[in-house]
């Protein structure tokens, strides 16, 4: 019997711990030390232990369901064909015994698998929530309560972004249930409890504090975990995790282990973050995000520097969606968005999340940072699923050509340009959406090599100046020269039209 809990091997948490930061490094080291409780340190209203936690079990433990799960999948169960050089003297041995294998009609028979994880119930009606990837793909969810009865479920809805999924019983009785609390309210070193079903034992209650909030660990588009040294196991996800007032603060969904179990780092979705979700899929059946239709990147030390920009914050548009909220509000390739909405966007990754859970059709003012000026724009938030629709369905545009190429050199940047014509966007597979000035050589040991241009890419804008030829290029930067800088913020597209900010330094 399989047990659901996503966990994330060796090779990931490593590049989990690069993108968590010094700071979050710091707190990331605290929790394997056991330095519980930094965020209440010199704080006299900081909650101490408590004594035991077997009161607050028993009032939780009957709303605390197990899950199970099952799928039928066809395929051979046999052995896969290992690699035999050619000519050995096994490779006639192998060749019969795997050709007898196939002709076995066992082995191609379709057969069930079953996997076993938790959930909880949000209404004695009987709505239960647990993890999408724990009923993902299954033909029978079969819902365990804790007293041992049983009941088949429905799916209502779920949602992949969030890992969250919906399920509907039908009890004889009302049935236990537990309510949401504030994850916003949630400390660094506060107490949690979390109840689950690790490798199909039922009922099993641990405790731990929160190690850190707001974690990104590249799970989806809106991660900002609650990550807990609660042992959490596999079997675990979509169980509750509950603050010491009872109340849900988290779904619990993933792990960092090279084994597979708990070494004290799991990770929760934030019930703020569910909390919309599951109302969505409850009247909807499906989820309605906003839709602000750009594509955005990390303002960095280097690009808040070429823009004038006093320190790194907010979310830097790199493209913007045709037909999109962002388009008929007259947002622009090049703008920084620091608010939406009255909400500052320090981070990059906090504007999804944030147009995420803005009202579908809502006006929001949007300030952003235009070539030096602050400006706020007017945008009415689109929905997001039909986005995501339109993207899918989007045909390729009309090109507008250049007459003939023009090559130039751009030593500053260690480059050969030339104006994109016919001949250049086939030979480097251009895709038609992009003008601009096409890099048709790059220096090796030049600034552009080392900023990961490639022959093939078009540079789109200079300093937030669009580009039409090769020798504006050179015009734009000597421009910059003149003005002191010591280097260029360029919007580089690749033949695929994806376009990213990068910033070169001149060379001497």
């Amino acid at each position: 019997m399989a047990v659901e809990q996503r966990s994330f091997p060796r090779e990931i948490g490593r590049r989990i711990g690069r993108g968590i930061g010094r700071l979050g490094a710091v707190a990331l080291a605290a929790t394997l030390i056991g330095t519980a409780g930094i965020g209440g340190i010199g704080d006299a209203s900081a909650k101490g232990a408590p004594d035991s936690f077997a009161d607050l079990s028993e009032t939780l433990i009957d709303a605390v369901v197990n899950i199970s799960t099952s799928q039928r999948v066809s395929g051979s169960r046999g052995l896969p064909m290992p690699n035999v050089p050619e000519g050995s003297p096994f490779e006639e041995f192998f060749d019969e015994f795997f050709d007898r294998k196939g002709d076995n009609e066992e082995e191609d028979r379709p057969r069930r698998v079953n996997s076993l994880g938790s959930g909880f119930v949000i209404s004695e009606d009987g709505i239960i929530v647990t993890n999408n990837h724990v009923i993902a793909k299954a033909d029978e969810i079969v819902v365990n309560f804790n007293d041992g009865s049983k009941l088949p479920a429905e799916l209502i809805g779920f949602d992949e972004k969030t890992d969250v999924a919906v399920l509907r019983v039908q009890p004889p009785e009302p049935l236990k249930a537990v309510t949401f609390g504030d994850s916003e309210s949630l400390r660094v070193g506060d107490w949690v409890l979390a109840i689950g079903n690790p490798f199909g034992l039922g009922g099993t209650v641990t405790a731990g504090i929160v190690s850190a909030r707001n974690r990104d660990i590249n799970a989806g588009p809106y991660d900002s975990f609650i990550q807990t040294d609660a042992s959490i196991n596999r079997g675990n996800s979509g169980g509750p995790l509950f603050d010491m007032d009872g109340k849900v603060v988290g779904i619990n969904t993933a792990i960092i282990s090279p084994s597979g179990g708990s070494i004290g780092i799991g990770f929760a979705v934030p019930a703020n973050l569910a909390k919309n979700v599951i109302d969505q899929l409850i009247e909807y059946g499906e989820t309605r995000r906003g839709w602000l239709g750009v594509r955005i990147q990390t303002v960095t030390d280097d690009i808040a520097e070429s823009l004038g920009m006093d320190t790194a914050k907010g979310a830097l548009v790199a493209g913007v969606s045709e037909g999109g909220p962002a388009e008929d509000g007259g947002l622009e390739t090049g703008d920084v968005i620091l608010e939406f909405d009255g909400r500052p966007i320090d981070e990059m990754r906090e504007l999804p999340r944030v147009v995420a859970d803005t009202e579908i059709g809502k006006e929001v003012d949007v300030k952003v940072l235009r070539k030096g000026e602050e400006q706020t724009l007017k945008v009415t938030v689109g929905r997001l699923e039909e986005g995501e629709k339109l993207a899918a369905l989007k045909d390729e545009q009309d090109e507008a050509e250049p007459d003939g190429p023009k090559s130039t050199t751009v030593s500053a940047l260690g480059l050969d340009l030339s104006d994109l014509n016919d001949e250049l966007r086939e030979l480097y597979q251009v895709d038609e959406s992009i003008a601009g000035a096409v890099v048709t050589e790059v220096d090796p040991a030049g600034p552009a090599a080392e900023r990961q241009i490639r022959a093939g890419d078009v540079i789109v804008e200079v300093a937030q100046e669009k580009i039409a030829s090769a020798d504006q290029v050179q015009d734009e930067l000597e421009k910059l020269k003149d003005k002191g800088r010591k280097s260029a913020l360029l919007l580089v597209a690749n033949p695929a039209g994806e376009l990213r900010f990068v910033v070169v330094p001149f060379e001497d």
